[in-house]
């Protein structure tokens, strides 16, 4: 094979490769993260005042440990995500919007990794303890704590994210105008209803699911990620 051949044939690996990637990456943060905030959801009741029954049932603080260790592999899976769609993008990405992209991407991350930490801790120091831990006030700053971090401040720049996101892919037309309109809506629904509504946080890894679906799709069918104007 000549030198030019090989020239040619990098850049258009590269070129399908990439989207693949995006989107396995994307797909995989979509499953782990909605498993964890289903196993968690079903096996923490909404009331704090129940705090001390679930505890000492040990399938719920198993069901609940499990769900806090997919976390670890989401946020692996969210941030090559992000890398790989910067990466895919390229020279067309806008400044302002890839900082706010990357920046509530990494927001994201950090303080969904902050919250399951201090609630795995919390939730595997209970044991056989779990009223004296109620009852010492700990759990209650602790729940709060996590409560605010993970419901409050995280999904609100998972929110952000989704923003930036769509704006991205609207300006450098990567995905069709139905899609980029869902990730203002939901983005909008996050920053307004989350922590109001249970089961809320769930728009988010669909949407993400949703895009990478689309882009693995497009990807196979061998056909370019561009969408023409309309």
């Amino acid at each position: 094979m000549s030198g030019e051949t090989l020239a040619e044939s990098g850049p258009v690996a590269r070129a399908i490769r990439t989207p693949r990637a995006a989107a396995l990456a994307g797909i995989a943060f979509s499953v782990l993260f909605a498993v964890a905030l289903v196993l968690v959801r079903r096996a923490v009741p909404a009331d704090p005042n129940d705090a001390g029954q679930w505890l000492t049932d040990s399938s719920r603080r198993d069901s609940v440990l499990l769900a806090l260790g997919l976390v670890p592999f989401a946020g692996i899976a969210f941030l090559w995500f992000i890398g790989v769609v910067r990466d895919r993008i390229g020279a067309a990405e806008d400044r302002f919007f890839a900082t706010v992209f990357l920046g509530s991407g990494l927001l994201f991350v950090g303080m969904l990794f902050v919250a399951s930490s201090v609630a795995a801790g919390l939730v595997a120091a209970s044991g056989d303890h779990a009223d004296s831990l109620v009852s010492s006030g700990a759990w209650a700053v602790g729940r709060s704590a996590t409560h605010e971090l993970m419901v409050v401040y995280a999904m609100r720049m998972a929110a952000v994210f989704t923003l930036a996101a769509s704006t991205i892919l609207m300006r450098t037309r990567v995905a069709p105008r139905w899609l980029v309109v869902s990730g203002y809506a939901i983005a909008v629904l996050l920053l307004i209803t989350v922590g109001h509504f249970a089961w809320i946080e769930l728009v988010f890894p669909a949407w993400v699911l949703v895009l990478s679906v689309y882009v693995l799709v497009t990807s196979f069918r061998g056909t370019s990620t561009a969408v023409p104007p309309a």
